[in-house]
C-alpha cells in the first residue's frame, strides 16, 4: 500500500471519529432545529477572488465551551486557500471537483468528490482546487466556542 493511500485511510478514519463524536456528544440538534440563526441561507463570505464560504450552521455542543460549525467552501479552478488553521478539528468532505490538501507535517493528499479528510486541531493547511471546474467542500468543525474559526498562518 502506498504512503498516499495509507494517509488517506488514516484521514478517513479520523473523519469517522469526528462523526462518532458528534453522535456521542449529542449537542447537535435534531434536523428540524438545525437551521442557521437567520431565516434562509447565510450570506456568502469571500476572503479572496474565487474563494467563497457559505455558513450553514453553528450550534453549541453539550461539551462545555465547544461548538459545531458547518460551512460550504467553493473554489474556482486553480484557486488556493491561504495557509491557515482552526481552533479545533475539521472534517473536509469534497462535494464536487478535486482538491489537493497540504497539511503541515504530512504528505499532500488529493481527494475527489465523495472523499473526506480529517484535519487535527491547530494544524496549518492549504487547500487547492486542482480540477478543471469549480470545486466545493463541506467543512465541519468542532471548535472552541467564540474563537475565530480561521487563523491565518505564514
Amino acid at each position: 500500500m502506498s504512503r498516499n493511500n495509507k494517509t488517506k485511510i488514516a484521514c478517513l478514519l479520523g473523519g469517522t471519529f469526528v462523526a462518532t463524536a458528534l453522535t456521542v456528544f449529542g449537542g447537535v440538534s435534531h434536523a428540524d432545529e438545525a437551521k442557521p440563526a437567520s431565516t434562509g441561507q447565510a450570506p456568502a463570505k469571500s476572503w479572496q477572488t474565487g474563494l467563497k464560504r457559505t455558513d450553514l450552521i453553528k450550534r453549541d455542543l453539550d461539551v462545555q465551551g465547544q461548538e459545531v460549525v458547518q460551512v460550504i467552501v467553493d473554489f474556482d479552478p486553480g484557486v488556493v486557500s491561504p495557509r491557515h488553521a482552526h481552533p479545533g478539528v475539521e472534517v473536509a468532505h469534497v462535494l464536487s471537483g478535486t482538491f489537493e490538501y497540504e497539511l503541515e507535517g504530512q504528505p499532500n493528499v488529493v481527494l475527489n468528490a465523495g472523499e473526506s479528510l480529517y484535519i487535527p486541531a491547530g494544524t496549518a493547511h492549504v487547500a487547492k482546487n486542482v480540477g478543471k471546474g469549480k470545486a466545493s467542500e463541506l467543512a465541519t468543525y468542532i471548535v472552541k466556542k467564540d474563537a475565530p474559526l480561521v487563523i491565518l498562518k505564514q
